[in-house]
């Protein structure tokens, strides 16, 4: 079965930086696109960023575009969202995704199917 493990959350202070990281299993990851979401408490779960199965396209939802960034390394089946410029509003659990059925990721994040267990990050003020 389809396994996504997330790692590297954590607390940090407003205008830092973390980096995430995602590691699948149970899939043929290159057929994949990978996202990463979050959800804070008592809000719906938001999706962030896309990337392609290659790792030739790659969307970000506005509230992280020009901060975060999204990244893959298919011989590792990871992916990786390094988060700059953090701010309290960035506080949630922040979650992997993985879809087979996505060729560019255009903004649509319904698709994704495959949530990991979740990494939490705290931005303090």
């Amino acid at each position: 079965q389809v396994q996504l493990v997330e790692s590297g959350g954590g607390s940090v202070q407003a205008g830092g930086s973390l980096r995430l990281s995602c590691t699948a299993s149970g899939l043929i990851f290159e057929d994949y696109a990978m996202g990463w979401f979050r959800q804070a408490p008592g809000k719906e779960r938001e999706g962030l960023a896309c990337i392609s199965s290659s790792g030739d396209n790659a969307y970000y939802t506005n509230s992280v575009k020009g901060r975060f960034t999204i990244s893959r390394d298919n011989a590792k089946n990871a992916i990786y969202l390094q988060m700059s410029s953090l701010k309290p509003d960035d506080t949630a659990m922040y979650y992997c995704a993985a879809d087979q059925t996505i060729d560019y990721c255009s903004g649509s994040f319904y698709e994704f199917g495959y949530f990991g267990q979740g990494a939490q990050v705290t931005v303090s003020s």
